[in-house]
C-alpha cells in the first residue's frame, strides 16, 4: 500500500513541469477580450457630448454605439502629417413606424482648437425618409500638414474631433433609439507628404546655357551718333532749351502786341472820314500861305 502511494506522489511530481510551460501556451492562444481576432481594437461602444469628454479612438478602432435622437456624440482621433482622414458613419433609425417625417443627420470634424475643418468629398448632410431604417454619412479631409500660417485653418498633426447631430426632425421624434457606427480611415504617411493639390511635374533645374541667353537678353544696345547729338545731351541741353525758350517767348509777345493794337496816326478804313464840326471856319483858298 506505501509503495503505490509513493509511485502516484512521484508520478504527479514529473507531471508538473509540463503542466507550467502548457499554462502560458494555453493562455496565449485564447483571444484577449479587448481585442478582435484579427488584433484591432475593440469597437467602442460610448460617446461623448461635448469636446471635453469626446471618446478618444485608437488607430483603427470603430465605434459601435447605441443612441437617443437629437443627441450630440462626440469622438476624437489622431491624424500626422501626409494622412488623409476620411470619417464614415451609419446612422440606424428608429422605425419607421414610431417616425413622424423625415431626418436630417450631419457629420462635423474640429481640429485640436475646435476650428471646424472644410470636406473635400463625401457626404456631409442627409436627410432620411420616413420610410428608411438607415443613412449614410462621410467626410474627407484635406491632407495633414506639417506647418501653416497663423492665418490659415490648414489640417495640422494632432487631434481631431467628429461630431454627429440631428439638423432636423419633428418634434415628436426626438428621444426615440438609435444606433450609430463610426469608422475612420486614413491613407498616406510622411514619407509622400506634399502640397495640397500641387505636384512636382519636373525637377527644379535651370536649362544649360541659360545664363549666357540671359546675359545676351540684358546687354544694353548701342545707339547711333550724329553731328548733333552732342548739342541735346549733357550739360549742352539746359542752355539750348533756355535759349529757345527766350526766343520763342520774345515771338509771341511782339506777335501779340502787333494784333492787339492799331498803329498811331490811322484809323481804319471801315470807319470812314471824319465829318466836319458845325461853326469851325473853314479854310481859305490862302489858307497856309500867310496872305490875307
Amino acid at each position: 500500500m506505501r509503495t503505490s502511494t509513493t509511485r502516484a506522489a512521484l508520478a504527479a511530481l514529473a507531471l508538473l513541469p509540463a503542466l507550467v510551460l502548457a499554462a502560458p501556451a494555453a493562455s496565449a492562444a485564447s483571444p484577449s477580450p479587448s481585442a478582435g481576432a484579427s488584433g484591432t481594437p475593440a469597437p467602442a461602444t460610448k460617446a461623448g457630448t461635448s469636446f471635453l469628454t469626446a471618446i478618444n479612438l485608437a488607430p483603427g478602432q470603430d465605434a459601435n454605439v447605441a443612441a437617443s435622437t437629437g443627441d450630440y456624440l462626440y469622438w476624437a482621433f489622431g491624424a500626422s502629417e501626409g494622412q488623409t482622414a476620411t470619417v464614415g458613419l451609419t446612422v440606424g433609425l428608429a422605425p419607421s413606424a414610431d417616425r413622424h417625417g423625415p431626418q436630417t443627420w450631419s457629420v462635423e470634424v474640429f481640429d485640436g482648437l475646435r476650428r471646424r475643418q472644410s470636406c473635400t468629398a463625401g457626404t456631409q448632410n442627409a436627410t432620411a425618409d420616413p420610410a428608411a431604417a438607415s443613412l449614410a454619412l462621410s467626410c474627407t479631409l484635406r491632407e495633414v500638414r506639417s506647418w501653416a500660417e497663423p492665418w490659415s485653418g490648414d489640417p495640422l498633426p494632432g487631434t481631431y474631433y467628429v461630431r454627429l447631430s440631428l439638423v432636423d426632425a419633428p418634434q415628436p421624434d426626438l428621444g426615440l433609439a438609435a444606433s450609430v457606427q463610426l469608422h475612420v480611415s486614413a491613407k498616406g504617411d510622411a514619407d509622400n507628404a506634399q502640397p495640397e493639390g500641387g505636384e512636382l511635374k519636373a525637377p527644379l533645374v535651370p536649362p544649360v546655357g541659360g545664363g549666357a541667353a540671359t546675359a545676351k537678353a540684358a546687354a544694353p544696345e548701342e545707339t547711333e551718333e550724329h553731328w548733333y547729338t552732342g548739342w541735346f545731351s549733357g550739360w549742352n541741353s539746359r542752355w539750348f532749351w533756355t535759349l529757345a525758350g527766350g526766343v520763342l517767348a520774345a515771338l509771341a509777345g511782339v506777335a501779340g502786341y502787333t494784333l492787339t493794337r492799331h498803329p498811331h496816326g490811322r484809323r481804319p478804313a471801315r470807319y470812314g472820314s471824319v465829318p466836319p464840326q458845325a461853326g469851325a471856319p473853314q479854310p481859305g483858298p490862302y489858307a497856309g500861305s500867310g496872305q490875307p
